[in-house]
């Protein structure tokens, strides 16, 4: 076998993998997610204003920092099934406990929790991949992934539209949201442990043909783009790229998470009711859908490797967020928030294929959970920074204005970091475990 007719194999894993890691990241998603809905109502119910629901959002993404990485260095022991297992059944118990929260103190705790529970899923899926995939197929791969992204919201949004619009046993329609989700994510735990496989090495639906030539093919990519893989896989949270790398991702957590959040306070501002609200905000995201599938193809076949993509995305979701604060006309308002979904859903797509290209093995597995960790500190930023904007002015738009702001930020220091990491001296001891490779 060679890269002439190893199509079919990499079709193979893909439709092997894909589907089912596709799905609990949905259902991550739409968990992390939900709040931005339940707000229209729970706000009311429980005391949290503006400010209050900016702040618990973002504490969601604090304690998913303080552990993303020690979360990682575990799934290294534990394997990425059994810990994927672990991960989906404590963020749906906790997701179901939100439905219990009476102030605003109580929010901030339980978003906390979250945080710390889902800590390490995401870049331990990212890390998974590069076990499966050689680097020219781990865009593609990666693009596919990141689709959940906008799948999330369109399942979460009709569904969490007409949820917080009920009441039914006693309970608000808020808190049915988080009990419906929460008991998903529980369920998808069982789904993880039955069908996802620890390697390519333990598959029975995989040649010794085929696995001897995966292996090959990643140590291919070792030797030939200087990947490394240091003795300490610590080491990577001083290295400079990754701290570069996490500096654009914070610009493109910021900006994401600050829209998703409160895209359903913007399109309520419409006048509409709230299950309206939720038909309104899948446009965006069926949108964003297609954009994500297209572009993983296009970028794989043309763009592996290069940074142009990033950057166009960056401006893109900066230019249309802004413009959407900018403009009064609904329709208008939701064409352009659509456009800003169908790019900044495309970023994380583009963005993985940069610091996958530099690391490997357990450096890649505490590099990635580094980027992803710092990087959602914006994740914080945003959503509570627009929060406190919407407190002291009444409305999204200077929140919208800021987010805009913070996307042309990424984008500017995107060619800075490219040229800072083109001009890197691998340091010479990974450059010898490299050789022993």
């Amino acid at each position: 076998m060679d890269a002439s007719n190893d199509a079919p194999l990499w079709r193979k894993i893909t439709f092997r993998l894909l589907p089912l890691l596709i799905v609990l990241y949905t259902v991550a998603y739409v968990d992390r997610s939900a709040v931005g809905f339940a707000q229209l109502t729970m706000g009311n119910d429980v005391g949290i204003d503006a400010a209050a629901f900016g702040l618990g959002s973002g504490l969601f993404f604090v304690g998913y920092f303080l552990f993303e990485v020690p979360s990682n260095m575990l799934m290294q022991k534990t394997g990425a099934r059994i810990w994927f297992f672990r991960i989906l059944l404590t963020w749906g118990i906790v997701t179901m406990l939100t439905a219990f929260i009476w102030n605003e103190w109580s929010f901030y705790v339980i978003r906390f929790l979250l945080g710390v529970c889902e800590a390490g899923f995401y870049p331990g899926v990212i890390w998974y991949l590069t076990t499966w995939f050689p680097h020219r197929h781990l865009t593609a791969a990666t693009g596919r992934f990141v689709v959940a992204a906008p799948l999330a919201f369109v399942v979460l949004s009709p569904l969490a539209g007409w949820l917080v619009s009920i009441t039914a046993g006693g309970m608000e329609g808020w808190q049915w949201l988080f009990l419906v989700v929460g008991a998903v994510a529980i369920l998808c735990s069982i789904v993880d442990l039955i069908w996802l496989p620890r390697g390519p090495k333990t598959v029975h639906w995989l040649s010794d043909e085929e696995k001897a030539y995966i292996n090959q093919e990643l140590d291919k990519d070792k030797a030939t783009m200087g990947l490394t893989d240091s003795r300490n896989p610590l080491r990577s949270l001083a290295d400079k790229r990754v701290l570069l790398f996490s500096a654009i991702f914070f610009c493109e957590a910021a900006g994401v998470y600050g829209l998703s959040y409160w895209l359903p306070q913007v399109i309520k501002a419409f006048g509409v009711n709230d299950v309206q609200v939720g038909l309104l905000t899948d446009i965006p995201y069926i949108c964003a859908l297609v954009a994500v599938l297209w572009a993983a193809w296009w970028v794989n076949r043309h763009f592996t490797w290069n940074w142009a993509p990033l950057i166009a995305t960056l401006v893109i979701s900066g230019v249309f967020i802004a413009l959407s604060a900018v403009i009064t006309v609904p329709v208008v308002q939701l064409i352009a928030l659509t456009v800003v979904a169908m790019a900044a859903y495309n970023i994380a797509g583009v963005f993985w294929q940069l610091p996958n290209g530099i690391l490997t093995g357990a450096t890649a597995a505490v590099g990635i959970a580094a980027i992803n960790s710092i990087g959602n500190l914006g994740g914080f930023v945003g959503p509570y920074a627009v929060g406190l904007l919407t407190q002291w002015t009444g409305n999204t738009q200077a929140g919208m204005y800021l987010l805009g702001a913070i996307f042309v930020v990424g984008a500017i220091l995107t060619p800075v970091v490219k040229k800072v990491i083109e001009n890197y001296h691998v340091p010479e001891q990974d450059l010898a475990v490299n050789r022993e490779a």
